[in-house]
């Protein structure tokens, strides 16, 4: 084993550094996994020029990375699923497994769940990395480790229609087309959806969009009437939709999402926005509208999988940009300026030159 071990450490607002850190061991219940691609997210962008999500924090320096893919280098002593050489993804959070929300299946509500580039734990933008072994999932052949690497948003999105109540036959608004509202609108269409409009206030976007299936575009414009636009919605749907998921945390489109939606409907907020937002809750309230909102995933991981091993869920042609380990302040320009109109930019620690 190389003792390379070049890594992607984030030490404050917009400083990413990479350097040299030790190779880990595996604990009995660990394996050590040789990195082959990290997708960046919006929020490790977050976290480069805000330095914070919320309560989260970077006050010391963090490893960065957590939507990724890898290759068994070690397993621990415990470990009996998975052996040197296996091609697994990543689910980077990791609960207690013993909380009433870990027994009751609801893991991802854990309050001591330990996630990948969440301060003040470490991510996974390096050569080598260890992980929990019940939470890497083994690759089928056929299914690239760029495509594991996006199991992550994908995840994102199973979560949400599964929380929305997709099913055949749904009429599905989704209200931004940024990577998790594609992944979500893959998902729904995978899922049985008849129509799945989509809107963005970006057109590039859009027309990716018409390419992963979405029946429906819509391009919003900042300012626009929200009732002019819940119109145009019903008109494009030939009536209002069974479920909205708003994928971008935006106020606007949060009204959009309650108003839009027919009523014993469903709404999915699955973007965050400011923490405290204008809605209109009475008319939810009267005409029974459920609000629901999601946090990541859980038992989502080999729900995705099995889309992407069938051939439901195309994610790879969400790549838009790769680059290797070491051009690694390259990527993250490119995601943080949004220059070349990037969707998902993927980091390949395995190879030198992308």
């Amino acid at each position: 084993m190389a003792a390379d071990n070049l890594t992607a450490v984030l030490y404050k607002v917009n400083d990413l550094r990479l350097e040299q850190r030790p190779i880990p061991e595996p604990d009995d219940d660990q394996v050590l996994l040789q990195m082959a691609c990290v997708g960046i997210c919006g929020s490790d962008v977050h976290y480069l020029v805000e330095g914070r999500i919320g309560d989260f924090v970077v006050n010391e320096p963090m490893i960065i990375g957590h939507e990724a893919s890898g290759i068994v280098a070690k397993v621990g002593k415990n470990v009996k699923h998975l052996r040197e050489g296996d091609r697994v993804a990543i689910e980077p959070g990791v609960p207690c497994r013993k909380c009433r929300f870990c027994r009751e299946g609801r893991y991802n509500l854990c309050a001591d769940m330990v996630f990948c580039a969440t301060p003040p734990t470490h991510g996974n933008l390096a050569r080598y990395y260890v992980h929990a072994a019940d939470f890497c999932y083994k690759l089928p052949d056929h299914v690239s480790l760029e495509e594991g690497a996006l199991l992550e948003p994908l995840s994102v999105g199973v979560h949400a229609c599964r929380r929305a109540g997709v099913a055949l036959g749904s009429t599905v608004l989704i209200t931004g087309a940024g990577p998790i509202g594609l992944v979500t609108l893959i998902t729904a269409k995978a899922m049985g959806a008849a129509k799945v409009l989509i809107t963005d206030i970006v057109d590039h976007r859009l027309g990716i969009a018409k390419e992963l299936g979405a029946d429906y575009t819509f391009l919003s414009k900042v300012g626009q009437d929200e009732h002019e636009t819940v119109k145009s919605f019903h008109s494009l749907l030939a009536g209002p939709p069974d479920i909205t998921i708003d994928c971008s945390g935006a106020e606007a489109n949060i009204r959009l999402a309650i108003l839009a939606t027919k009523s014993g409907g469903v709404v999915v907020l699955v973007g965050l926005g400011a923490p405290e937002q204008k809605i209109p809750l009475v008319n939810a309230t009267i005409r029974e509208v459920d609000i629901r909102g999601i946090f990541r995933y859980a038992n989502d991981y080999p729900i995705a999988l099995s889309m992407v091993a069938s051939g439901a869920a195309k994610v790879k042609q969400l790549i838009t940009h790769n680059f290797s380990l070491e051009d690694t302040l390259k990527a993250f320009e490119v995601a943080k300026t949004g220059v070349g109109n990037p969707i998902k930019v993927m980091i390949h620690p395995l190879q030198d030159k992308v």
